[in-house]
């Protein structure tokens, strides 16, 4: 299960869709607004979102991790929009066989959805407001065009 959504996160369907009789794990992560950053007040967050490229970035999280620990299971959901204080960004819940593996393929799920998935927040307080993270996508370098080889050229 994959999503981006600006609905609140339900943690429940995201538990029952990578949960199997084998695994004797399912770690959850929240990623919670929080009143404070780096000495300021925050107020609330906004997130912003390519969401059919968070999709397939995010999907391509879950094929690393499952190449990399031995999990049962692997499922994403990211909100966009006003969040409040205390309301959740980010939920990962990953199924293992035992609790190390998940908390482990866990903790570097959340590590590479911020690393490459195009998702934006911005946060405000009480005197301003400013993006602070998000994945900025690689652009190729551009193609020189024909005339600006040719020029070079002569």
């Amino acid at each position: 299960m994959f999503e981006v959504t600006d609905k609140p996160l339900d943690p429940a369907p995201l538990v029952a869709a990578v949960r199997r009789d084998e695994a004797g794990a399912v770690a959850l992560f929240y990623g919670v607004v929080r009143n404070e950053n780096l000495g300021r007040g925050v107020l609330y967050l906004e997130y912003d979102a390519y969401p059919e490229m968070a999709l397939k970035k995010m999907r391509e999280v879950a094929d690393e991790v499952r190449a990399k620990f031995p999990i049962t299971g692997i499922g994403i959901m990211h909100r966009t929009g006003r969040l409040e204080i205390g309301e959740t960004s980010l939920l990962v819940a990953i199924s293992s066989g035992h609790r190390r593996e998940a908390f482990e393929a866990c903790h570097y799920a959340v590590d590479r959805i911020k690393q490459i998935v195009p998702v934006w927040k911005k946060e405000v307080w009480d005197n301003g407001e400013e993006w602070i993270e998000g994945h900025v996508p690689e652009v190729p370098p551009a193609r020189e065009s024909d005339e600006a080889t040719d020029a070079r050229r002569s």
